[in-house]
């Protein structure tokens, strides 16, 4: 299944802060999970540190690229210090929105990209 595939099966799946399966996800840990890596959980909940999340990307195996594909990690700068991980649906995003209390797919990209990641 591929990491569009995987974040599709879980949409309406509800937030949860640091969650990684079923029960719930974050934005880094639905982004891993889609993938098949293991991500931190030490990280705080605002942080406009693009260095540390470039460093956690490239470990896991991730590349930085210039346009976006389907599969592709999403950095988006979401708000004044905060930053916020997707998945490139192709157009627009899958992401555990944090608002809506649920993983969900948009047509669009919810707020600017600033880095794009490949596996």
């Amino acid at each position: 299944m591929s990491p569009v595939e995987r974040a599709r099966s879980v949409v309406g799946v509800r937030f949860r802060r640091q969650g990684r399966g079923a029960e719930g996800f974050d934005c880094v840990g639905l982004v891993g999970w889609a993938h098949g890596v293991d991500v931190p959980a030490d990280y705080p909940g605002r942080s406009g540190d693009v260095a540390r999340v470039a460093a956690v990307l490239a470990a896991a195996g991730f590349r930085e690229v210039d346009r976006a594909a389907a599969g592709d990690v999403l950095l988006m700068l979401s708000g004044p210090g905060q930053l916020h991980l997707a998945l490139s649906n192709g157009g627009g995003a899958i992401h555990a929105d944090a608002v809506a209390r649920r993983v969900v797919e948009r047509r669009d990209v919810p707020w600017p990209v600033i880095g794009i990641w490949r596996r």
